[in-house]
């Protein structure tokens, strides 16, 4: 199994939401970078285990926890010429742009914030809290997701 951090804006899309939606299941679509799509595409997994990140917000963090539900098949917003996510470059026949289905597992107690994040010394090799990284979505390695779940019971700083 893998393990992953995916992020969403909580105006655009929140953990609430996903808990909402039917069966408490929703595509994942309108990533637009190479890098986040090839994971998508090339490793995300069926049972896969994410982490359900806000940003772009008071305080961004880890809110809840989501599973893949269904590999990578083509994002059909890209097709949508009226769409914000829309692409002329990307067909059906051809889709440039991937997504998966996600499920709802939990929130988190609590919010696991970034700034808590970025001062534990364990995690300093982690993606997410490396200057410059914009990746809406990023592997976590096992250890970083145990470590991570074990402050969900620790007060914040």
């Amino acid at each position: 199994m893998n393990y992953w951090l995916m992020k969403s804006e909580p105006n655009a899309f929140s953990i609430d939401d996903l808990q909402n939606m039917p069966n408490q299941t929703e595509h994942w679509d309108g990533v637009r970078n190479y890098q986040a799509r090839n994971m998508m595409r090339d490793q995300m997994k069926i049972g896969d285990q994410v982490f359900f990140y806000h940003s772009n917000c008071e305080v961004p963090g880890i809110v809840g926890i989501m599973e893949v539900v269904r590999e990578g098949y083509p994002d059909h917003t890209a097709f949508d010429p009226q769409g914000k996510y829309f692409d002329p470059k990307s067909d059906p026949q051809n889709p440039r742009w991937i997504m998966v289905d996600i499920k709802y597992i939990r929130h988190t107690r609590r919010v696991i914030s970034l700034a808590e994040l970025k001062e534990c010394e364990f995690l300093e090799g982690m993606q997410l809290v490396r200057k410059g990284n914009r990746l809406s979505i990023m592997p976590i390695k096992s250890e970083e997701w145990n470590y991570i779940l074990g402050l969900e019971d620790k007060k914040s700083h």
